[in-house]
């Protein structure tokens, strides 16, 4: 683990984005600034966690996929910026110790609970579908979940997008902690309820910058 490098990577890839991107940044005083939380996020595209660390507060510990970690480069860049592996084949204790580890330690942890890409009609904010555990690992740490919902990160696929315009749209909303107290499929019903709201509001505040 590695804060530094974290820091490192943010400051110059930060660079990157406020020259080419027009963002619309909501929600940022929902992100509790210490103490342990579970960000989970929608995920449309890669991009999406180089736009979390761009712009949470917080220093994030993300639940990336054992597909990345095969890349030996990959997974030194990966594991440097605090990032492990999850094997979404099958039920993996290993990896939830060590996202209960870091909670422990009041760490930030971010998980995609889409369980990978998800765009249009199969985005969370329409099918309403999402992997179970969130609930669970929430409710065993105490730890505040987080929900974080991301427009339009996939554009940066499109080389022209890196262009320093400041011109690319694209929008990230962070919504209100929900209370790891409640039931483990409370949490994930709230979770998703909070993914889809969260979802139009800020597609009607980009619409109207």
């Amino acid at each position: 683990m590695s804060d530094a490098f974290y820091r490192a990577v943010r400051t110059i890839g930060s660079t990157a984005f406020w020259v080419s991107g027009s963002p619309v940044i909501i929600g940022l005083e929902n992100v509790p600034p210490i103490g342990p939380c579970l960000l989970a996020a929608t995920h449309q595209s890669p991009f999406d966690v180089a736009l979390l660390i761009r712009h949470t507060p917080r220093l994030l510990d993300f639940v990336s996929i054992t597909e990345v970690f095969r890349n030996p480069i990959v997974a030194w860049f990966y594991g440097s910026l605090n990032a492990f592996p999850l094997d979404r084949s099958r039920p993996d204790s290993k990896t939830v110790r060590v996202i209960l580890d870091r909670l422990e330690r009041s760490r930030a942890v971010a998980i995609f609970p889409e369980g990978g890409f998800r765009q249009g009609r199969e985005s969370v904010v329409f099918s309403r579908r999402i992997r179970s555990g969130t609930g669970r690992i929430a409710s065993i740490a105490g730890a505040p979940v987080i929900p974080c919902v991301l427009i339009d990160s996939q554009a940066y696929n499109r080389p022209s997008s890196w262009l320093p315009r400041r011109s690319t749209r694209y929008g990230v909303i962070y919504g209100p902690p929900i209370d790891p107290a409640l039931a483990p499929e409370a949490i994930e019903s709230r979770l998703v309820d909070e993914f889809v709201a969260l979802h139009g509001r800020l597609s009607a505040a980009m619409t109207r910058v």
